[in-house]
């Protein structure tokens, strides 16, 4: 099984910078290739006030929900699985897409790497829980 991985501070997600300006073309691909393991999130792109956050991760992200965004996953290569306290676990796979509420519990593991694109709030609260029932 994934072992926990290591993960930014809630401030430091929240003041993650923009890496591209609008009028850039981004190849998912390449970008995901330069980022080590296990773990590496960073915000690409900002559309309004959301961003689009591209993730290659192996491993497990600690439980944690976003108060006040709702969190779109698109998974580009592997299998994503998102675990609920009280709800079955979503697995995903290559070009499918599952939203999250605000506010819902949640984690994201990967067994084997996966990369994901996440739709979200530009400096979207992140609130870590310390078990899964919040």
């Amino acid at each position: 099984m994934a072992v926990n991985i290591p993960v930014p501070s809630p401030e430091a997600y929240a003041r993650e910078p923009v890496r591209y300006p609008p009028l850039t073309v981004l190849d998912l691909g390449a970008e995901a290739d330069r980022y080590p393991r296990p773990y590496h999130n960073s915000v690409l792109n900002q559309v309004n006030r959301h961003c689009l956050r591209l993730s290659a991760f192996e491993g497990i992200y600690p439980w944690h929900r976003h108060p006040k965004s709702d969190e779109l996953f698109l998974v580009v290569e592997g299998q994503l699985f998102i675990d609920f306290p009280d709800a079955p676990t979503v697995c995903l796979g290559a070009h499918q897409v599952f939203t999250i509420p605000a506010g819902q519990i949640h984690r994201t593991r990967a067994e084997a790497r996966v990369v994901n694109v996440c739709f979200e709030e530009l400096g979207a609260d992140t609130e870590f829980v310390s078990d899964q029932q919040g």
